[in-house]
């Protein structure tokens, strides 16, 4: 077993034992272009306890962690607070090898790790308000169902206040570092607004309801430790306040104007709507999808009131970048949206009329009607874009001015 990798400790009795991925660049169709970490914990009680594994690949760097603090035979249980592989992949090869007493997991995620493994390994499951003595040291559990999936549970070690949240509160960034107040604060910020986007936007109403019961709970918590990124130890709660914020969906002067072009008319027809926006008062990101990953649009509409959306029309259809974007973007179900659409066509012109349609389903508010032009636009068609870009930017900040006099 390598000797290369050590154990962090983070509290008196939990120590970091996950792997650093610097190379993964996607992660089901989110660009990880700063790679991830596996995050694992070993808890030192009478019962030694690791909270979650890694991807399979990585086994070996964290069993080699285990090993700076103890021998991995000496695991007692092992919880999986989600059963992704990712966070599970590890679990069938330590069974194998170490049989610990005990594998807890939510009764969801005994569920999941039956389905994934085909095993027949006996797992006990925890609820809400379920507790486990490690001899010294006690675990309390919190179901997080569907955050981000209905196995998701949260683990709470007492005494030492660390919440292990698995997903939640996480984010996909490869560091040495290994909390969050060592790292920069526009990176930190930066990523874990993408990871929400991505991740946990379309289940902001849960998020809501979880964090609405987090008091009742009493939970002194000193350390949140999720499953990807750094740790949260100072000011600890300011992570757990964003997600608070961004789990309202609050509409404001930001406007996106994603797009892509055949022959620049589109582009074209972007740029006049971009200038209508901002000169009607709208704060204007242009994301040409030819260069835009669709995990950073996703970011970019974390915090926008507009989403305008311009395609040219190919086979009667949305041209595929759109296309594809469109389809992301409604599954992740944001809300408080003010939008159009607009395109260019040779002879058919039906994008915009599904961009419409698709925007509606999506409970987007149209400001007006979708707008298209014959091939390449002239002058008039250009300020028509403009004055478009002008209708979405009157609504949306009357729009926001209606959400600030209701909070």
């Amino acid at each position: 077993m390598s000797n290369a990798f050590e154990a962090i400790q983070i509290s008196d009795r939990v120590y970091w034992v996950g792997a650093i991925d610097w190379e993964l660049r996607s992660f089901h169709g989110y660009l990880t272009k700063r790679g991830t970490t596996y995050n694992a914990y070993l808890i030192v009680a009478d019962e030694i306890t690791l909270v979650d594994t890694v991807k399979p690949a990585f086994m070996d760097e964290m069993l080699a962690r285990i090993a700076s603090v103890v021998d991995p035979s000496q695991i007692s249980n092992i919880i999986s607070n989600h059963a992704e592989m990712d966070h599970s992949g590890a679990l069938p090869e330590l069974i194998k090898r170490y049989h610990p007493n005990r594998i807890i997991a939510s009764p969801q995620g005994a569920k999941a790790l039956a389905a994934h493994y085909h095993w027949d390994v006996e797992v006990e499951t925890a609820k809400t308000g379920d507790s486990l003595d490690l001899g010294g040291a006690q675990l309390r559990f919190v179901e997080a169902r569907m955050l981000h999936w209905p196995d998701s549970m949260f683990a709470y070690l007492e005494g030492d206040g660390v919440l292990f949240t698995n997903d939640a509160f996480g984010m996909h960034l490869a560091t040495s570092e290994r909390f969050a107040d060592q790292v920069e604060e526009t990176l930190w910020r930066r990523e874990a607004a993408k990871y929400y986007a991505n991740i946990l936007l379309h289940f902001s109403p849960l998020v809501k309801r979880l964090l609405a019961q987090l008091p009742s709970l009493e939970l002194d918590i000193a350390i949140i430790a999720p499953d990807h990124g750094p740790i949260w130890r100072e000011n600890v709660m300011q992570i757990v306040e964003l997600y608070a914020h961004w789990a309202k969906q609050l509409p404001t002067r930001k406007a996106l104007v994603i797009y892509d072009s055949m022959w620049r008319s589109t582009a074209l027809m972007a740029q006049a709507v971009g200038e209508g926006l901002a000169a009607g008062g709208a704060e204007v990101r242009l994301l040409p999808l030819d260069g835009t990953h669709r995990s950073d649009v996703l970011t970019e509409l974390l915090d926008a009131g507009g989403l305008v959306v311009g395609s040219p029309t190919m086979n009667n259809q949305i041209y595929p970048t759109v296309a594809d974007v469109m389809t992301y973007i409604k599954g992740l179900k944001p809300q408080n949206l003010v939008g159009a659409s607009f395109g260019s066509y040779g002879w058919s012109g039906e994008a915009v009329k599904h961009l419409d349609k698709q925007l509606e389903e999506m409970k987007v508010e149209l400001a007006a009607p979708g707008f298209r032009v014959n091939y390449v636009p002239d002058a008039d068609a250009l300020a028509s874009c403009r004055a478009l870009g002008r209708k979405v930017a009157e609504r949306l900040l009357a729009k926001v001015e209606e959400a600030s006099s209701e909070s």
